[in-house]
């Protein structure tokens, strides 16, 4: 067996323990791009499409891959990550093998190790490799995430097509990781929360990921900030990938198609932009209303749109407004954006809210008191953005200062988001609370009805009338039905009994005045 041989099997079973160890996705994604260069003086060099994945493979898998090579080899002491491009030259090159000094990498590039001394480049025969095993080897490779989403990748060792020289493949590997934004591995459908607001863009989007034909066209999903638009973007692009590797699928901001078609018109390149964006299966275009005023790239977005539509190719578009709704957008386009099905994502209620902490608490494997998820829910609903970094911050505080999650707690490290208004608790919105809380109807704290389901709630809600607002008692009476204000004494007296009595009854009133009081 050559020694070219041996290395390429050492590398390919780093790369089945990898995938093992990680599982499918994020082998996927991060790790399946990388290319073997070469090792030199016991330093492996790795080679990526981009910076970004660079960065990512030395902060969470570099030491990992080290270890394994020096099980595979004990030869080696370090490896090197460098970005395929023409700055980034192999360690196996023609050059090199006629004795040329090998240049530095690039101070850029991340090395994983310990100093690796000064060593003669090995000629590349004696590896077993051709003069043009160079650092962008990767014949048809897949670009993870940043970029189209799914060709295939050879397992074996990599190598030029015989017309290809290491800086044109690098150049097709910048051009293509420039286009395409990076997807996280997070936003998938499994952890999508689905709601009563969000139902209909959900089934939509499944279904589109899912098609092997175009079903709508397009399929335009708008919400306000932080309702789950890009969540779902993403999972799209995350399932068609998985249905069938060989889709083409460009996925980027508004922003950047006109960022690439503004860098295109200076490079007098246009007719490349044109091909690139107009020979995918799958285009995406997320925040749609930042092109709206600019006429050029509405122009040409249009003329896009078009094309791919003739040629029955799916576009996906999210936008924070509907399509007739969006200012400073060319009526024909908007007329466009509508063609196919629009689905809105509707404000979160309070269940939903409640199902994304409770599946975010999960997933952050943290253990966190019912009553601070419901008062969570109850206080933050804005966005669902919000709502979740609320969650960090009480389970960040939690682990560092190593104190409990409680409702106290909570209220003191949130203490920004929950700061209570200027304006003065009412007894309208005390017995509005009340009433959802307890699930029952606001008029019935006006009502004569004696059941306990209904009395019990009206005497909370009394309480908490007398607790929080300056309003005498016979004024609490009149707010509740004409009530005497001997009622609400003796309203008062039994929540304050209960309170000592039922710990349940005693958290529900706590959580209560915490929400009214914030």
């Amino acid at each position: 067996m050559s020694v070219g041989a041996s290395l390429d099997q050492q590398w390919a079973r780093i790369r089945g323990r990898l995938k093992d160890e990680v599982g499918e996705i994020a082998y996927r994604s991060w790790l399946q791009p990388l290319s073997f260069a070469g090792i030199r003086g016991g330093e492996v060099r790795i080679v990526v499409p981009t910076r970004f994945m660079r960065d990512w493979v030395l902060t969470h898998y570099a030491d990992r891959i080290r270890n394994l090579w020096a099980g595979e080899n004990p030869d080696v002491l370090s490896i090197d990550v460098v970005v395929a491009s023409a700055n980034a030259p192999s360690m196996l090159t023609a050059d090199e093998d006629a004795g040329e000094a090998p240049r530095d990498s690039d101070p850029a590039d991340g090395a994983v190790g310990g100093p690796v001394p000064p060593a003669p480049a090995p000629r590349a025969a004696a590896l077993g490799q051709s003069a043009s095993y160079g650092a962008a080897s990767y014949g048809a490779a897949s670009y993870g995430a940043n970029s189209y989403i799914g060709s295939s990748y050879s397992a074996g060792p990599p190598s030029f097509a015989s017309d290809e020289s290491p800086t044109a493949v690098a150049s097709v590997l910048e051009d293509r990781t420039d286009i395409s934004a990076p997807l996280d591995p997070r936003f998938t459908f499994e952890n999508f929360v689905v709601g009563k607001p969000n139902e209909l863009a959900h089934a939509a989007a499944r279904r589109v990921a899912d098609a092997t034909s175009v079903t709508f066209n397009p399929l335009f999903l708008y919400g306000g900030v932080g309702l789950g638009k890009t969540h779902l973007m993403h999972a799209i692009a995350w399932q068609i990938r998985r249905n069938d590797p060989n889709r083409k699928v460009i996925y980027l901001s508004a922003e950047k198609f006109m960022y690439q078609f503004i860098r295109a018109l200076r490079f007098k390149d246009t007719m490349a932009f044109k091909q690139q964006f107009r020979s995918v299966d799958v285009l995406m275009i997320d925040d749609v209303q930042f092109i709206s005023g600019k006429d050029s790239t509405q122009e040409e977005f249009f003329h896009t749109f078009n094309a791919l539509v003739d040629q029955n190719r799916q576009v996906i578009i999210s936008a924070d407004k509907s399509p007739s709704d969006l200012e400073g957008m060319e009526e024909r386009l908007r007329s466009r954006l509508g063609w196919g099905l629009v689905a809105d994502i509707h404000p979160t209620t309070y269940e939903l809210r409640l199902g994304i902490l409770q599946a975010k608490a999960d997933a952050l494997n943290a253990a966190i008191p019912l009553k601070v998820l419901e008062f969570l829910a109850h206080k933050i609903t804005s966005n669902v953005r919000e709502l979740e970094g609320a969650l960090n911050r009480i389970v960040a505080h939690a682990e560092l200062v190593g104190r409990a999650i409680s409702l106290e707690s909570t209220q003191e490290v949130l203490h920004d988001l929950l700061r209570a208004n200027d304006r003065r608790v009412t007894i309208d919105e005390i017995q509005k609370r009340v009433a959802e809380h307890f699930n029952i109807r606001v008029a019935d704290m006006h009502s004569a009805r004696r059941a306990r389901a209904v009395a019990r709630p009206r005497q909370v809600a009394m309480y908490l009338a007398k607790q929080l607002t300056a309003r005498s008692l016979p004024e609490i009476g009149r707010k509740f039905g004409g009530r005497d204000h001997t009622t609400v004494m003796h309203a008062v007296k039994k929540v304050e009994e209960l309170r000592t009595t039922d710990p349940a009854f005693a958290e529900d009133v706590e959580l209560l005045r915490r929400m009214l009081e914030s």
